[in-house]
């Protein structure tokens, strides 16, 4: 039963409306002043309380700052003949839970307990309610797409979903995740029969990600417009749409779309293919000298500058850009402090790793899998690094210039939990969703193979090296140590093969209010 605590010198008057709460299955307490409340609060507990403005003794406002010094989270209603500015002003700025003038009538406070405290229970039965009647539709979309546009319908609603029921007090998450374990597999079975044929026929394709500068940043561009594209690595979809309200603020969304990584989905070959406009095997024979081969030590993405030189060159654009690629919030502070100077550019790119070190972190940290324990939990983190970090101020001095913001990524992630058999020799690649190489031993319904890399647009380190990838959420374990390496990697968000969370990635477009 709710607990009502209200605080009235009128409370004769009131009687009526005690007996109408009291009736709707409220407990009810009364005082008639200010000191009562505060005693009664002191001893009880209560889901919310009324506090006249006008009491005798201490006021509505003077009660209200003493009880939430008692009590910080108790919802409190001021009630009050007067509508001046400068009461509602005080109230509001002493974070009450709403306000009410008299004379209040039963409805009016019937909505705001609604409100108040029943306003969780109320979201989580009419959201629960609606995914269920929608639990089947999606089920049928899943079973019907054959597009690609099919697809990237399909993921949003899930992701929907995902979010709305996070917020919720329910038990569907269940169902959920086993309607998203569905459209996965039934994606990767999609994936495995359009791929090759997108690589052969890019007119049937998406847009991928050797198309992406081409098709979003120079038609921007070729109009006189100044842009920045931000890049962050591991970025998907959903962690977008939570940071999404906070960047509202300050900007409008001109387009949100979705486009493909290519495969892998790995910094190393879809970020190099965004720069450079080319499929990593085009990068490989056209600049040998920027190209990094799997077993080679130096980092992967070191020459993603020069990379996109090159394709400015191939287009003969004379534009003139800067390129920044941001670890720490230290050097994130000095691009700050150089927007002045970098306005002058027609482009300025900036890379963001975060994300990519916050996914790293995980697998490698106890207590960040602690912290991030789950799809929610690390969407929390994610929201929690952006709304704290210099990346939110960066944003935030972007939309004092006069230009375009393009935010995108190279590819997402997915928590893997399910551990596939491989075996390969020393030189195979250490990636979890992905393996190279020459001498693969696997099952080959569990994967998807690619034995001529070539028509994938893929280098090939040795003459007969193939390419596999792991589907859904599975993970690639070698036999040797294989209990100790699936505890380990179980549940860590990874990256390189086939998912949807790694593969249907945002391309926002959006300007300064």
């Amino acid at each position: 039963m709710n607990r009502i605590l209200w605080a009235d010198d009128e409370m004769d008057l009131l009687r009526p409306y005690v007996i109408f709460l009291e009736e709707k299955g409220y407990d009810v307490s009364t005082v008639t002043n200010g000191k009562d409340a505060i005693d009664l609060v002191q001893k009880e507990s209560f889901d919310i309380i009324f506090l006249d403005e006008n009491m005798p003794g201490l006021s509505g406002l003077e009660t209200l700052t003493q009880i939430k010094a008692i009590d910080p989270n108790v919802p409190l209603v001021m009630i009050t003949k007067s509508e001046e500015e400068d009461i509602m002003n005080m109230a509001i700025g002493n974070k009450i839970a709403d306000y009410l003038t008299k004379p209040v009538n039963p409805s009016q406070i019937l909505l705001t307990l609604k409100k108040n405290i029943h306003k969780r229970e109320i979201v989580t039965e009419h959201t629960t309610s609606t995914y269920q009647q929608e639990f089947r539709n999606i089920g049928m979309q899943i079973s019907d797409s054959l597009t690609w546009e099919d697809w990237v319908e399909v993921y949003k609603k899930l992701v929907f979903w995902e979010l709305e029921l996070a917020e919720a007090d329910n038990n569907m998450d269940e169902m959920l995740r086993m309607q998203k374990d569905e459209a996965n597999s039934t994606f990767n079975k999609f994936i495995k029969k359009n791929y090759m044929d997108w690589m052969e026929n890019p007119e049937n394709r998406p847009m991928i990600s050797p198309e992406l500068i081409k098709n979003k940043v120079f038609p921007l561009l070729d109009k006189g417009e100044k842009v920045f594209l931000v890049v962050v690595d591991n970025f998907r979809y959903d962690q977008w749409l939570v940071i999404r309200e906070l960047l509202s603020e300050f900007f409008t969304f001109t387009e949100e779309e979705t486009y493909c990584s290519i495969l892998p989905t790995a910094t190393q070959y879809a970020r190099n293919a965004i720069f450079s406009g080319l499929m990593p095997l085009q990068i490989q024979q056209m600049f040998p000298e920027l190209w990094v081969e799997e077993e080679d030590e130096e980092g992967k993405n070191i020459h993603e500058e020069a990379l996109l030189q090159t394709q400015f060159d191939r287009f003969r654009r004379k534009n003139t850009f800067s390129f920044n690629k941001i670890f720490e919030s230290s050097y994130c502070q000095k691009v700050i402090e150089q927007l002045p100077r970098l306005a002058n550019n027609d482009l300025n790119v900036i890379v963001l790793n975060f994300i990519d070190m916050l996914s790293h972190a995980r697998t490698d940290s106890k207590m960040m899998r602690e912290l991030a324990n789950d799809e929610k939990a690390y969407r929390s983190l994610t929201l929690s690094w952006f709304r704290h970090s210099a990346t939110y101020d960066l944003f935030k001095a972007i939309a004092q210039m006069d230009c375009k913001v393009i935010v995108t990524t190279d590819h997402g992630t997915i928590q893997v939990n399910n551990a596939v058999k491989v075996v390969g020799d020393k030189n195979v690649n250490t990636n979890l969703r992905y393996k190279v190489g020459k001498n693969l031993s696997y099952n080959k319904k569990e994967v998807f193979e690619i034995l001529h890399p070539q028509k994938a647009g893929l280098p090939s380190p040795n003459i007969s090296s193939a390419y596999i990838f792991a589907g859904k959420d599975d993970f690639f374990a070698y036999p040797n140590n294989y209990n100790y390496y699936v505890s380990y990697y179980k549940s860590t968000f990874q990256h390189g093969g086939i998912s949807m969370e790694e593969m249907i990635i945002p391309v926002v477009t959006m300007e300064a209010k």
